[in-house]
C-alpha cells in the first residue's frame, strides 16, 4: 500500500505524563513499528500538569510495559505547550478532566483536534482510562489492556486515512 510523504501526529494526554499517556505513548509506538509505519506517525506524550517534569515514568508503569514487551524507561515527563495544539493533529486525553484542560489551554480553532483516547475504543464501554497511581499492581494492568485497546482502534483509524 502507498503512503502519502505527509506524516501524521499524534500527542497521549494525561495529568502528570508518568502513567497512562507514557504507557499509550509507548504502545503505540510499537504498534507502529510493528506493521513498519513509525515513519508515518510521530508520537509523543505530555501532562496537563508540571508535577514530573523531566522524570522518567512511574516504575510500576514501566515494568507492566516491560513484561508485555513494550519498553518505556526512555520517556520523560513534560508539560503540554501551546506549541503541542499546532505540531500534532491528533491530542488524546486519557479522561474527561484531562480533555476539559486541554481545552481550556487550546486556542478556539483547533480544539476538534481533542478527543478521548477511549472513543477509538467502544467495544471497552469505557470513557476514561483510570489513574493508577493511587491504586496497586492491579490498575496498571487495566490501563495497559485498555489504552492496547484504543491504540489498535486509533491504528486502524490512522492506517485507513494514510491510504487515502
Amino acid at each position: 500500500m502507498k503512503y502519502p510523504e505527509q506524516r501524521l501526529n499524534v500527542l497521549f494526554v494525561c495529568m502528570g505524563n508518568i502513567c497512562r499517556s507514557p504507557t499509550a505513548e509507548g504502545v503505540f509506538r510499537k504498534l507502529l513499528k510493528d506493521h513498519d509505519v513509525e515513519h508515518l506517525i510521530g508520537v509523543d506524550s505530555a501532562g496537563t500538569h508540571a508535577y514530573h517534569l523531566g522524570e522518567r515514568p512511574d516504575q510500576r508503569a514501566c515494568e507492566t510495559a516491560r513484561a508485555r514487551g513494550v519498553e518505556i524507561r526512555d520517556l520523560r515527563a513534560r508539560r503540554v505547550t501551546a506549541e503541542d495544539f499546532e505540531r500534532f493533529d491528533y491530542i488524546l486525553a486519557m479522561d474527561e478532566d484531562n480533555a476539559a484542560n486541554l481545552r481550556d489551554l487550546c486556542p478556539p480553532n483547533m480544539t476538534e483536534k481533542i478527543k478521548l483516547f477511549m472513543d477509538f475504543a467502544p467495544e471497552q464501554q469505557v470513557r476514561d482510562v483510570p489513574d493508577p497511581y493511587y491504586g496497586g499492581q492491579r490498575g496498571f494492568e487495566r490501563v495497559f489492556d485498555l489504552v492496547t485497546a484504543a491504540a489498535q482502534g486509533l491504528f486502524a483509524e490512522l492506517n485507513a486515512h494514510l491510504s487515502d
